[in-house]
């Protein structure tokens, strides 16, 4: 059985494929495995392999891929998943057990066994060239302060700037002021104070979304974030000889404004999924 999980913070998404080739998935927490105890992750294994695995078949390999998940050149195991493979073992103690990244996860799904441009659109963003084995570019992601061009949390920071601004235009700007708590000092709080600052932002993505047709401020600020995105990232990489796939619920969803920006580029599409899970099992079972 091979065991392909994909961890982000809030969720985790797990797949089995048994030795007959039936796949099994569940959902389950997300997984921050630098701060989590021991317990709460043996708590998660427990249930996910407990769903995935009831008859107790032998796991001959396990993938885990998750943000963060820097794996060092020839490391087996990286230091922010020590805890996580001491847990592991115990479900899974003769598996072979890879950890990776989520842009690995992405380029992997996306890319298959070939080379290609992969770029990952969600709450953030990020972007690599993939060689059919390994990332040999990456144009780095710099965080929602620094980067995330195209992202969910990039385009909620570039409208609230303009709102404390007073720049966005009416109806929009009652609209939001009626609609959320954003007076200074909340917002202020939330931005810099709080634990997840780009969830904050990000939230703000599909009240702004719903505006895009409606409103030609909002549709400017929408293309402009994806502009961003391809002029700063993604022409970075060669677009003229290989497609770029597309990872994420942000891009997924928003796929036809982000196409119809990307046209004026040059930039060709292989795949826009909201979730690798499905290309994951098909690269771990060489079917692409």
């Amino acid at each position: 059985m091979i065991i392909i999980i994909e961890s982000g913070a809030t969720k985790t998404d797990w797949c089995a494929v048994a030795a007959d080739g039936q796949i099994a998935k569940v959902k389950t927490a997300g997984m921050n495995v630098a701060v989590m105890p021991a317990e709460a992750i043996n708590a998660i294994l427990a249930e996910a392999f407990a769903a995935l695995n009831p008859g107790g078949e032998k796991v001959t390999e396990a993938h885990f891929y998750a943000a963060g998940m820097i794996v060092a050149p020839g490391e087996k195991v990286p230091a922010v998943a020590v805890n996580l493979d001491k847990e592991m073992r115990k479900f899974c103690p003769d598996a072979d057990i890879e950890y990776a990244s989520d842009l690995l996860a992405a380029a992997r799904s996306v890319c298959g066994h070939k080379p290609g441009i992969a770029a990952i659109l969600g709450t953030g963003s990020n972007s690599c060239f993939f060689d059919g084995e390994t990332i040999t570019k990456n144009v780095r992601s710099a965080g929602f302060i620094l980067g995330d061009e195209g992202g969910g949390a990039r385009l909620g920071k570039l409208f609230m700037s303009d709102f404390l601004k007073g720049l966005v235009p009416e109806p929009v700007n009652t609209e939001f002021a009626t609609e959320f708590t954003v007076d200074y000092m909340t917002v202020v709080q939330n931005v810099y104070k709080s634990a997840a600052p780009s969830k904050y932002l990000g939230e703000f993505a599909p009240w702004i979304l719903a505006r895009y047709d409606k409103c030609e401020y909002v549709k400017n600020l929408v293309e402009q974030n994806f502009r961003d995105f391809i002029e700063r990232a993604l022409s970075q990489y060669d677009l003229e000889n290989y497609p770029v796939g597309i990872v994420g619920s942000f891009g997924f969803y928003n796929q036809q404004i982000f196409r119809k920006v990307a046209e004026g580029y040059g930039v060709k599409f292989s795949e826009i999924i909201a979730a690798p899970v499905d290309g994951l099992v098909k690269y771990h079972t060489n079917e692409n």
